[in-house]
């Protein structure tokens, strides 16, 4: 299974500035993550793992979709922005087996690259991508805080809804 040492390795290699955080107590959830953190949920990721069919040749795949810890994007709206023509939540034995994360614990790093990664901009939309927030590692102790351009970059996500600025695009890109 993959865990924050995995994570912390991935993000060292790519210098990416981020830390570990051991919690308080432990999460058997994402949506967990901000009372053990002390946050606002506004501040804490979750990813939504969801079964598609798709449109034109019924190939079954795995859709990530990351969102604040609590929400759970439109089901219909996944289904458009992944082109399926069924989409529902993932099955948790699934999840395990193709992230190779805890299913309710799923990390929007390191996912693999059969796994199209999806941003839901109706949630995500008001933080800026400098904003620091906290997502799951795949185990129930620790929690990662990264830079939101950093997650958006390194999940490959694609927006889903209506963002208001490309994702990962930092304050100096668009200032300069």
């Amino acid at each position: 299974m993959k865990d924050a040492l995995a994570i912390h390795r991935a993000l060292l290699e790519r210098e990416i500035a981020h830390e570990i955080m051991r919690l308080r107590h432990p999460v058997s959830r994402a949506d967990d993550l901000p009372h053990a953190l002390g946050l606002a949920p506004g501040r804490c990721l979750a990813v939504r793992m969801f079964g598609c069919a798709g449109a034109a040749t019924g190939e079954r795949f795995l859709a990530a979709v990351i969102t604040l810890a609590g929400g759970t994007p439109p089901l219909e709206r996944i289904r458009r922005a992944v082109g399926a023509r069924l989409v529902r939540p993932a099955r948790p034995d699934l999840v395990n087996s193709i992230t190779d994360y805890a299913a309710d614990l799923v990390c929007p790093l390191l996912l693999p690259d059969t796994v199209p990664v999806l941003a839901d901009q109706d949630a995500l939309g008001h933080l800026p991508d400098e904003e620091i927030v906290y997502t799951a590692t795949g185990e129930g102790w620790t929690a990662l805080a990264v830079r939101l351009a950093d997650v958006y970059a390194l999940s490959r996500a694609k927006p889903m809804g209506q963002p208001r600025e490309p994702l990962g695009m930092s304050a100096s890109v668009r200032a300069g």
